[in-house]
């Protein structure tokens, strides 16, 4: 199997990130686009030239043997990122992943497991792999703020869900007449110009309101978890807006970049692997 790689498509509500990973896991390239601009190959002239920089890239990588794809953000984006793939690689065998009862040591405690996400089914898969033997609760902070609860043999016992910290402000902003509209980059640089949480004007006192909502959630998910389970548990941060609430929150964690990507690679080298024993 020397010289295999796999195309790893983490595509979340926000944006894509996307991997290239080796016969062992190993990243060989890896990239990330927003949705509405890079991942477009239609008549807009920006969505093109965005598109085309992602082919010019992939045009540099080895051919794939198959490409994983974790995708939440419905079907018209996986459509786009099949167009990608088939710009490049027309031919290559994909696989839409989607959860599962019990797959790669993790068993879902969903009631309906195929109705959890696919990108929380291949983070907590990522995760089981990377603190094997530990209580994990993984916080992702995206469009929305999801919370799973994995104990230490491989059980999802259940999660949360609340709206992330963009959305929350975001929704502010557009369901009031005086407060206004942020993204985060905007709140951050409110929060830093501020020297309390109690803020004395409109945006500040709306951005820290915000990111005290989403640390508080996480803090008390935290310590009711660890009480309930009379266990420690490491909370793991992840999603693009983990720097944000990490700097508020107090109490311990461990941040990780690409749970999602992880949990795609496990997934397509274990499949590999069950392949090869049935050709055997």
């Amino acid at each position: 199997m020397s010289g295999t790689s796999y195309l790893l498509i983490d595509s979340g509500n926000s944006r894509i990130k996307w991997s290239l990973v080796d016969d062992r896991g190993a990243a060989i390239a890896s990239g990330a686009f927003e949705h509405e601009r890079d991942v477009a190959l239609d008549t807009d002239a920006s969505s093109a030239v965005q598109a085309d920089a992602l082919l010019a890239t992939w045009t540099t990588l080895p051919a794939p043997s198959s490409a994983w794809i974790s995708n939440v953000a419905g079907t018209s984006v996986l459509t786009r990122i099949e167009r990608l793939i088939d710009a490049r690689w027309p031919s290559l065998a994909r696989h839409v992943v989607r959860a599962s009862a019990k797959q790669c040591g993790v068993i879902n405690g969903y009631e309906q497991p195929e109705k959890l996400g696919s990108d929380r089914w291949c983070g907590l898969i990522g995760a089981r792999a990377a603190f094997a033997g530990e209580h994990v609760l993984i916080a992702t902070f995206g469009t929305a703020t999801t919370m799973e609860a994995l104990r230490a043999d491989g059980v999802f016992t259940g999660g949360l869900i609340a709206p992330g910290w963009s959305l929350m402000m975001q929704s502010l902003g557009s369901h009031t007449a005086q407060l206004p509209t942020l993204d985060a980059e905007t709140a951050h640089r409110v929060l830093d110009a501020s020297a309390s949480v109690f803020a004395s004007n409109a945006a500040a006192a709306l951005s820290s309101g915000c990111l005290l909502a989403q640390t508080s959630l996480i803090e008390r998910a935290w310590h009711d978890l660890q009480a309930d389970w009379n266990a420690d548990v490491r909370l793991v941060l992840a999603g693009g807006a983990a720097g944000e609430i990490a700097g508020a929150l107090r109490v311990p964690y461990t941040r990780h970049e690409s749970l999602v990507l992880s949990g795609l690679a496990l997934i397509a080298l274990i499949a590999r692997d069950a392949a090869t024993q049935r050709s055997n």
